[in-house]
């Protein structure tokens, strides 16, 4: 008992230190846009040694992805709490979560190699359960593949999140064309009787 005692302990100081080194590298962001990332001032700023950070995180490329997946976690909680059964409240909290820290997770999308794969676990899990059960209600087609449907709609929302981190579109922007590629992808999925349902959101709505 003591040793899984032991070790449980040293699990949580090691996630308690990692949580450090991590909100210390978004108030280094914080600080400038540009500035720079490094394994000696994340040390520093989270007063833990650079070999801690070395072996908690990883090598530069593993912080970015570390704080994406810290954003995922985040998304998961915010998804969790509001207990969203709805495609249009998952992309919206997606995008509000990305337009709450901008200079954190545009910084994250720009420098971290591997960012288009931001939505592969979280929304796009939440997508694909509410699309499935979608279908399960009659309102997408039986033939529909939810999976690939949900993997489109996220691959849309990468499109867009980029052109949010390059300054090209603004948070408003990024929401309507996310939303917009949500819409076009449930019309184009929807059952006959629910069609001028999933259609409505197209009508009333421009695409930004």
């Amino acid at each position: 008992m003591r040793k899984v005692e032991g070790g449980g302990l040293r699990e949580q100081n090691k996630a308690r230190r990692r949580s450090l080194i991590l909100e210390a590298t978004r108030a280094l962001l914080r600080d400038g846009p540009d500035s720079v990332i490094s394994t000696e001032r994340i040390a520093e700023r989270a007063q833990v040694s650079p070999a801690t950070v070395y072996n908690l995180i990883g090598p530069r490329d593993k912080v970015w992805e570390a704080l994406a997946a810290g954003f995922m976690d985040e998304l998961e909680r915010r998804l969790a709490v509001s207990g969203a059964g709805d495609p249009r409240d998952i992309v919206r909290s997606t995008v509000r979560l990305f337009a709450d820290d901008p200079v954190v997770s545009r910084r994250m999308v720009r420098e971290w190699q591997a960012s288009g794969l931001v939505f592969d676990r979280s929304p796009l899990l939440q997508l694909r359960r509410t699309m499935a059960d979608a279908r399960t209600h009659g309102l997408l087609r039986a033939d529909i593949d939810t999976d690939a449907l949900a993997a489109t709609v996220a691959a849309s929302c990468v499109g867009a999140l980029h052109q949010w981190v390059a300054d090209l579109i603004d948070d408003e922007q990024f929401l309507a064309r996310s939303l917009f590629a949500l819409d076009v992808a449930l019309a184009a999925a929807a059952s006959d009787p629910c069609r001028d349902q999933l259609l409505a959101p197209l009508r009333t709505r421009g695409t930004a």
